[in-house]
């Protein structure tokens, strides 16, 4: 909340592959973090976002950020609950999955009914 009691928004950042997303998620997994992805629908689209802090910004708060992408047509995957992340000598590999596996590194995708009142309209 800000000083006044309204909420604050977050700091949204679009890029462009659901791939790149799921790449800072289990960046952050892997340091021992917990990190998941949103899923929700905003208008006719299904938005996944990873809410994060990019710290000592101002205040010794930090600026809270979405980083997000917004899928395209054709690729609403709503039955897929994770994103599995590997990198191995044949290079990234990012895949929607049902479960887990072993090797990879799983990145939860949660299910939201609706767009959170603390993101921007204009995702």
């Amino acid at each position: 909340m800000g000083s006044s009691g309204e909420l604050r928004r977050v700091m949204p950042v679009r890029v462009n592959r659901l791939a790149d997303l799921a790449r800072v998620a289990a960046s952050i997994i892997s340091l021992g973090q917990p990190a998941y992805i949103l899923r929700f629908p905003h208008g006719d689209r299904l938005v996944y976002g990873l809410i994060a802090v990019l710290r000592d910004y101002y205040n010794y708060y930090g600026l809270p950020m979405i980083y997000y992408y917004v899928a395209g047509e054709g690729e609403d995957k709503r039955e897929y609950t994770y994103i599995l992340v590997k990198v191995d000598e044949r290079g990234e590999h990012v895949e929607l999955s049902k479960s887990t596996r072993p090797g990879w590194v799983p990145v939860p995708v949660i299910d939201l009914a609706e767009k959170p009142p603390f993101m921007p309209e204009d995702l």
